[in-house]
């Protein structure tokens, strides 16, 4: 990953949440995107999944603790 990408987030990590499934567990299937908040609420609790799959989980949760869902409905808006 190149400096800019680093300082400046990794806009691809949005595309992410907005296409990839949980693969396991009562929301298997579902996009993350559309988990509740009390699931990332129980992860953030418990512990994140190591990996990519925690690591886009974790993300997710930060955007919904900071009210910044208005990224990915602006990303989602325009695919």
């Amino acid at each position: 990953m190149n400096d800019d990408k680093a300082a400046h987030g990794n806009p691809e990590i949005l595309l992410e949440l907005l296409n990839y499934q949980m693969p396991f567990g009562k929301y298997k299937g579902l996009r993350l995107r559309e988990l509740p908040v009390s699931y990332l609420e129980w992860f953030a609790q418990k512990g994140f999944p190591a990996g990519k799959l925690g690591m886009l989980l974790q993300t997710l949760y930060e955007i919904r603790l900071n009210g910044l869902d208005y990224l990915l409905d602006e990303l989602q808006k325009r695919r």
